[in-house]
């Protein structure tokens, strides 16, 4: 199979457009930059990117931005910052590492969620520039959700950079392409380099993860001054990822691409497979759990296949700040990505439980998603979390309207629907399977979850996850061996005979959830996140010491 990643640009970008001469202020997300001695939080609300740097109470703590400024001269920096204490958290501000502002004051603000914004004004070169803000009191400095950077004015510059030259690959794998290219010149300088497949490089090389093995890509690049101009293309480079190597470690390089066969997830050699993984809590309130160390627990220590990723529409989650959710799931995608686990994307509707009420919202963020990240082959769309107080039929009205979508730009990737009465094929509700068996979406490559808590979902639900699992292609993308609340005593002994029924028929699984909540259906203590050890059963709750057990069972993948 021959994927071709020639990059069909923007019209804003296709067209040569002047920069005006004085610029609009370009935002710099503080969670992007370098952080010395502090940490990136979003406990807080009233940030506008993924989150905002907490400095650490000590002289010297810093955040240092890299900026790009079209010409030489005076720019306006503006920092938006949060001071919930009454004491001043003064900052030196250095540019390309000259001081150009003594102890600049950020004053209390009245609150952490009161933002407000603090200005200076300091000379950039032309081309790239760094900007550090450094704490000089024991205080720390302020919280900094973003840094406004309104570059210099002077003439507009139209010139676009020379066209890179001699685009190749220096190294591959079974998942991996490395790309090298000779660097672009500028009049003012090169700021970034701009792949056919929608990613960016700084520097001269970059590495394309998420193939397919033994499969063709093929490639460009382009170069990127500070006012935005373009280059042309560079000349292509098509090149062929190694086979797969059975018996590798990471899940992703063994499986690639899944596909439905008769009722099961097939990995890439056409062979059943089950997949075994946790699902985050809702991101909008346990994003800062996503640390180095709690994704290394997940992948060296629990040995996890995927991820899910729960973002919730409402209750303060997508609907609240479209472009920070997304910008967020684009961040959990490319870290799964890196760590060879596949990550469901999960649009998590709840209240209401009619998916249709979310469906502009639904086409405008999946489109996004699977726009920059098609050519990947670990990811899988769940469009629809626990519907509910719904007909099956409005949901399969839902699953068909947004499934083109998705597959107009991602021809085949895995995509997966809940069913209503909250992802149990009507049962909850009262209703036969039937009503879903004999009405099924017109979809290929498509399978239906099924969700159920131990504790509240007894025998009758067991026995319906055994019935339509022999019918139709099902995902178990969430069960908890509590209640249906999340909470609640563990039933050990009736999850492990949903446990037994799903590795009997390869149902793949995700627990809820990989986070601190106090409920006891959060598997790490309370207060684990805010560490950074999250690997072994000391930080565990009594379901996470039992889910992890049986997630770390090795993993028999099949290949050919």
């Amino acid at each position: 199979m021959a994927r071709s990643l020639f990059l069909v640009l923007p019209a804003a970008l296709a067209l040569a457009v002047p920069a005006v001469a004085v610029a609009a202020p370009v935002q710099y997300q503080a969670e992007n930059a370098t952080i010395s001695n502090g940490l990136v939080e979003s406990n807080h609300s009233g940030f506008t990117g993924t989150g905002f740097v907490n400095y650490d109470n000590e002289v010297g703590s810093s955040v240092e931005f890299t900026v790009s400024s079209p010409s030489a001269g005076p720019a306006t920096l503006t920092f938006r910052f949060a001071n919930g204490t009454t004491a001043n958290r003064p900052m030196d501000i250095a540019v390309n590492g000259s001081l150009a502002a003594d102890e600049l004051s950020f004053p209390g603000t009245g609150a952490w969620t009161s933002w407000q914004t603090r200005t200076t004004t300091v000379n950039l070169n032309a081309g790239t520039n760094t900007i550090k803000a450094t704490a000089t009191t024991s205080n720390g400095g302020p919280n900094v959700d973003r840094l406004d950077v309104e570059p210099p004015s002077g003439p507009p510059d139209t010139i676009a950079p020379s066209t890179p030259g001699n685009l190749r690959s220096t190294a591959k794998t079974s998942s991996s392409i490395t790309l090298a290219w000779d660097a672009s010149t500028d009049n003012v300088g090169v700021t970034s380099y701009v792949l056919s497949n929608g990613q960016t490089a700084t520097g001269t090389t970059h590495t394309v993860g998420g193939l397919t093995p033994d499969t063709s890509y093929t490639f460009t690049v382009q170069a990127r001054d500070a006012a935005g101009n373009l280059s042309g293309a560079s000349n292509s480079v098509t090149v062929k990822t190694s086979p797969g190597t059975p018996g590798g470690t990471r899940p992703h390089d063994i499986n690639g691409l899944l596909r439905v066969c008769g009722v099961q997830l097939c990995n890439q050699y056409g062979r059943p497979i089950q997949l075994r993984g946790m699902s985050t809590h809702g991101i909008q309130w346990y994003h800062q759990c996503s640390k180095a160390a709690w994704w290394d627990a997940l992948v060296n220590d629990w040995n996890a296949d995927f991820i899910r990723v729960a973002m919730y529409i409402q209750e303060d989650g997508y609907e609240t700040d479209p472009r920070k959710f997304t910008d967020m799931m684009h961040g959990y995608i490319e870290e799964a990505t890196r760590r060879g686990i596949y990550v469901l994307v999960d649009w998590h509707q709840l209240t209401p439980g009619d998916p249709n009420y979310n469906l502009a919202r639904a086409k405008t963020f999946f489109t996004e998603i699977a726009q920059r990240h098609k050519d990947k082959t670990n990811i899988i769309y769940d469009i629809a979390n626990e519907p509910n107080n719904v007909t099956w039929a409005k949901v399969k009205s839902y699953a068909e309207q947004m499934i083109p979508v998705i597959r107009n730009i991602d021809p085949d990737s895995l995509i997966v629907s809940g069913t209503h009465g909250w992802s149990t094929f009507g049962h909850s509700i009262g209703e036969d399977p039937s009503v879903v068996l004999n009405n099924r979406v017109n979809a290929t490559n498509f399978m239906y979850s099924f969700h159920f808590y131990a504790t509240s979902h007894r025998d009758s639900h067991l026995a319906v996850l055994d019935r339509v699992s022999s019918q139709v292609p099902v995902f178990v993308t969430e069960f908890g061996t509590q209640t249906s609340s999340g909470g609640g005593t563990n039933d050990f002994t009736m999850s492990q005979r949903y446990l037994d029924l799903m590795a009997q028929k390869k149902i793949s699984w995700a627990n809820w959830n990989y986070s601190d909540d106090g409920l006891s259906g959060a598997v790490f203590k309370t207060g684990t996140c805010a560490g950074s050890t999250f690997a072994g059963t000391g930080v565990l709750k009594p379901a996470g010491v039992w889910v992890r057990e049986r997630i770390r069972t090795p993993d028999n993948f099949p290949v050919s």
